[in-house]
Formats: C-alpha cells, structure tokens, sequence
C-alpha cells in the first residue's frame, strides 16, 4: 500500500517557556482524502501548517509527506505539496501569467509543458480567460482561485491550505470549499484544510479537531460526531472545544453526518 499523503507523529512545538503550541500531536491524511483541520483560533493550527510546510523546524516528533522524513529527505517531502497559504502572496503588480510562470520555474517547469500546466490549472478553475489580467484588478475569490492554481502546477500529493477563505464573500467561499472538494474526488489528490468554520466541512470528510495545541479527536466525521456523542458537527465541536474529556479516536469509515 501506499504511504498516507501526510503522517505527523508526536509533534510538539514551543513559542516560550509557557503552555506549549503545539502538544504531542498525532494524524494522518490518506491519499485522496479531504482532511479538515478544524479549531478554535488560537487552536495552534498556523503554527502546525509552519511545521508541516517547514517553516518552522520541527525539534520534537516526526512529519512525513508522501513517505519521506521532512527532516531528513526535505526535498521530495516539500516536492510532493502544494501550498496555499492564510494571508495572500501574490505579486500584485504582474499578470496573472507572470506570477504562474515565476512559479513553475522555481518547480523547474519550463517550456510547452509549463504552459500547458497553466493552461490546464486556470481552465480547471474557471480563469482560462485570466491569463493575462493584473493580478492587482481581480477579485479577493479569483485571486484565491489563481493562488490555488498556482499549488497545482507541480501536480502535488498533497494540498495544504491555511484558513483559505478568510476574508472571502460567501460565494466565493463556497466555490473554493466545492473545488479542493473535487479535486480530491476526481484526481486522488489528498488535501488538508485548515479553518475553524464548521460549514466548510462536508459529510464525508475525515476530520482533524484540534484545541489549545492537542488532538481532541480525529476520524471520519461521522465517526467522530457519533463518538462525542454529539448530535451533529457544530455539538460535537463545541463538546470537544470547551474543555474537559479525553480525545476521541474514530477509525472506522462513516458518512451522514449532520451539518448544519
């Protein structure tokens, strides 16, 4: 079989001498899940995307993507992720092509088969009219899209993204949830977002909860919801978020969750 697109084993992480970031954290994304990382802000889950996007230098613990160490093989491990990051990081002052471009050079891309990943990306994403557009007069939802489009170029094992809607209208938000939704689906891409909106999680996601730096729970939705006891995601997060219980492990598949 195998490896899981992402493996993270005992990972902690400290700012100060105080209440650590991050507490012996354990989880898996299987390849071609969608994995939401749901938490509180505050939960520690930018300081888990550092570490995982290496960022950050785990001390503690073992982060594996697509088999390799990230400590020890950080090449292959980084060249197997996409990244879409919290706050926005394109080039405002290029085109749409430019900033992609730029991007598939440092993947070492060149040539009709950079351009024809551009083309593909954009395409996939409804920008094939873009190409050419200022980044800087699109707006916030296409500018998320063209980031998105950007994470795929090197055709990744995984997907990470950081509260990828943050700041986004409701439909845009929604579009961007439905899209990485599909990619899982149809290309085995494996995807692992992070948000603290429960609406943004679907009924047959795998799920990571994450609370003042622990795993409270981790499983198929549906198994988790049904293991807190809760009557659906938004009870059983509030159960697993406001103290007290110990973690819930949900191994077994499930679907039907109840989102509100």
């Amino acid at each position: 079989m195998s490896p899981p697109a992402l493996a993270v084993e005992a990972v902690s992480w400290a700012y100060t001498r105080g209440r650590p970031a991050l507490d012996r954290v354990s989880f898996t994304v299987p390849a071609g899940s969608f994995t939401a990382l749901l938490g509180p802000n505050g939960a520690g889950k930018t300081t888990l995307m550092a570490l995982i996007t290496r960022l950050f230098a785990a001390r503690t613990g073992t982060i594996r993507i697509a088999g390799h160490d990230l400590a020890k093989e950080p090449r292959p491990a980084l060249g197997a992720i996409g990244v879409v990051f919290q706050r926005p990081t394109l080039d405002l002052d290029l085109s749409v092509a430019q900033n992609l471009r730029y991007a598939t050079r440092l993947y070492g891309l060149t040539g009709a088969d950079a351009e024809r990943r551009i083309a593909d990306a954009l395409g996939r994403l409804g920008l094939g009219g873009q190409l050419d557009a200022p980044v800087r007069t699109l707006s916030g939802g296409m500018r998320r899209r063209v980031e998105l489009a950007r994470a795929l170029l090197h055709a990744p094992r995984l997907l990470v993204l950081d509260e990828p809607t943050v700041g986004l209208d409701i439909d845009s938000r929604a579009a961007i949830v439905e899209h990485v939704h599909r990619l899982c689906a149809e290309t085995g891409l494996a995807a692992l977002w992070a948000t603290h909106l429960v609406d943004e999680v679907r009924p047959g996601d795998r799920l990571v909860v994450l609370h003042r730096g622990r795993v409270r729970a981790e499983g198929p939705l549906a198994e988790v919801v049904r293991t807190a006891g809760a009557a659906d995601l938004v009870d059983a997060f509030a159960r697993l978020t406001n103290g007290g219980g110990e973690p819930v492990t949900a191994a077994a598949d499930g679907n039907g969750a109840t989102i509100p």
